[in-house]
């Protein structure tokens, strides 16, 4: 089922915030924050994002909470290699996308408007843009986030 999803990060950005960092919240389970964890390592958490620019926009982060790629140690380092690997082999089993965009932002003016350092992996399609994404300014969803949630949980599971 096709639906719009109004995309309003800017009242997320503007908008009152819950105390404290907000993927530490989601790594803590707080009621305060909507969480859209579909899979936890040792490590790393991942989340689908809560304003996705694509079915499947994912979100990777350390469950310990640092600002800066250099913070990560040796062992968080290569299991977030694994973490993104992983995430890829999924989006690939499960949403079919032709490419990807991934990184990180580190620092409000690098686009991070979170202070806990986090990846995106961006599944993308062919023909993204539609008619409403140009004239009234929102994205068209193809599958609504939960719906995105509960496949990919049981794929993650599955490969566990």
């Amino acid at each position: 089922m096709d639906y719009f999803f109004n995309f309003e990060k800017l009242v997320y950005l503007t908008g009152k915030k819950p105390e404290g960092c907000i993927l530490c919240l989601v790594r803590d389970g707080s009621p305060d924050v909507e969480s859209l964890i579909v899979h936890r390592s040792e490590h790393w958490i991942v989340s689908l994002n809560l304003y996705p620019y694509n079915p499947g926009h994912l979100l990777v982060f350390p469950s310990r909470h640092v600002m800066d790629l250099r913070q990560l140690s040796a062992e968080e380092w290569m299991e977030g290699d694994a973490i993104t690997r992983l995430c890829l082999d999924v989006l690939d089993e499960t949403h079919g996308p032709v490419a990807y965009n991934v990184g990180y932002n580190m620092g409000l003016v690098a686009g991070a408007s979170i202070d806990h350092l986090h990846q995106h992996i961006i599944p993308r399609y062919p023909r993204e843009i539609g008619i409403a994404e140009l004239m009234a300014g929102q994205r068209v969803l193809v599958q609504d986030p939960r719906e995105t949630q509960g496949i990919l949980v049981k794929a993650f599971s599955l490969r566990a």
